[in-house]
């Protein structure tokens, strides 16, 4: 098993060597990792991989290999039985089933009916429209419709549809290392230019030389700083979710900034700003950064640029406790006012084509909060973005 984990990584462009591998077989014998499968991802990491550049790729290959082995504790982090949400069968509801069913009418109202479901239910329930079960039109559970509910004990989307998703999830980060198709989203990038010489001087400075040389008669070699781009950048990326159809343009997107900006802090968060965000999606709910620390840290001059479709819950912008993953005590929008309020310079880059921004109310109300500063994440919605941050 260990042999073929190897051999994948090979194949993916991890350049691991055999004294890593030897050094991990070692580390196996020892027991150091126990029998916790989250301990045994992270040895391999720390003995594999030596450039974080190259984390995504180890990832994607851990999970194929390693695919179905569960660490004791992942998932659901409540007092839920595993048997309620068991997956005996799945129900598929068609367009006129779903008009049928209506919401409980409001974030409020679900959440105060959640916990007396918890407290009131003794059993599983599959089919049905009120306890926490699968299958059916409850608001509360997986695989079944309700067009306003809580999604619990199921990994991934079907009809975007939940107000909340109890699961503790994992998005993957953005590989810096990723090969863009085209030079395109650099030249936009580079509208948003402030060239200065900073630095040590260690750059041939051929006028000078001449000019020096000639004028003591000998040859005296000039340097001077190197010429860099003095925009420096704050990169706010929105990950998982629905934003999982448009990881590859943000993926080039946050190579080519990679190259442009020499001074780049990027963050990730999910569906909207809230009170943390985090640097790696492995460990985010470990080593999450407050973003009060971010407003404090950084000055005014940094231009800020989120990334995302801006498509969730209204709760999530409106109220207190409307984040689809966490509660929060502040609504998201008094946090991307908080944001805006301390750096000018901000813009909002949507990869959702503009023509269907009118049909979601959340992308409308961000874009208003934004200041009407939200562009298509296209070649000319991104020169407007940048002419914009460049004012």
């Amino acid at each position: 098993m260990f042999l073929t984990f190897f051999a994948e990584l090979k194949s993916a462009g991890v350049p691991v060597t055999l004294r890593e591998y030897l050094t991990l077989l070692e580390a196996m014998e020892a027991d150091l990792p126990g029998k916790s499968v989250e301990d045994f991802y992270y040895l391999a990491r720390t003995a594999l991989v030596k450039d974080e550049a190259n984390l995504d790729r180890f990832d994607r290959v851990f999970g194929t290999v390693f695919k179905g082995l569960e660490a004791p504790g992942d998932g659901i982090a409540a007092d839920i039985p595993e048997d309620w949400l068991r997956r005996l069968a799945e129900r598929h509801f068609s367009e006129e089933e779903k008009r049928l069913v209506e919401s409980l009418g409001g974030f409020e109202a679900l959440m105060e009916t959640l916990k007396k479901r918890i407290a009131e239910q003794r059993a599983r329930h599959q089919g049905g429209s009120k306890w926490i079960g699968t299958g059916g039109t409850s608001p509360f559970g997986a695989f079944g419709y309700n067009p306003e509910g809580i999604r619990i004990g199921q990994h991934e989307n079907r009809n975007f549809r939940a107000a909340k998703v109890w699961d503790e999830r994992r998005f993957r980060d953005l590989d810096s290392t990723r090969e863009i198709g085209t030079r395109n989203i650099k030249v936009a990038l580079r509208r948003l230019r402030r060239f200065a010489r900073t630095g040590a001087a260690e750059e041939l400075d051929l006028d000078g030389t001449i000019r020096s040389s000639a004028h003591r008669g000998f040859l005296d070699v000039r340097l001077r700083p190197e010429r860099r781009n003095a925009v420096k950048v704050l990169l706010f990326f929105d990950v998982g979710g629905s934003m999982d159809w448009h990881v590859q343009v943000t993926e080039d997107l946050f190579s080519a900034a990679r190259s442009e900006f020499k001074t780049m802090e990027h963050f990730y968060f999910h569906n909207c700003l809230y009170e943390t965000v985090w640097k790696e999606n492995a460990r985010r709910h470990a080593e999450r950064l407050e973003t009060v620390d971010i407003l404090r840290t950084y000055p005014a001059d940094y231009r800020v640029v989120f990334v995302g479709d801006a498509s969730m819950s209204p709760y999530e912008l409106t109220h207190p406790g409307g984040s689809v993953e966490h509660w929060n005590e502040e609504p998201g929008a008094v946090w991307l006012a908080r944001m805006l309020d301390r750096f000018e310079k901000a813009a909002w880059l949507n990869p959702v084509p503009e023509e269907h921004w009118g049909h979601t109310w959340t992308i409308r109300a961000v874009r208003e909060l934004m200041g009407g500063r939200m562009y298509p994440l296209t070649l000319d919605g991104l020169e407007g973005a940048m002419r914009a941050l460049a004012r």
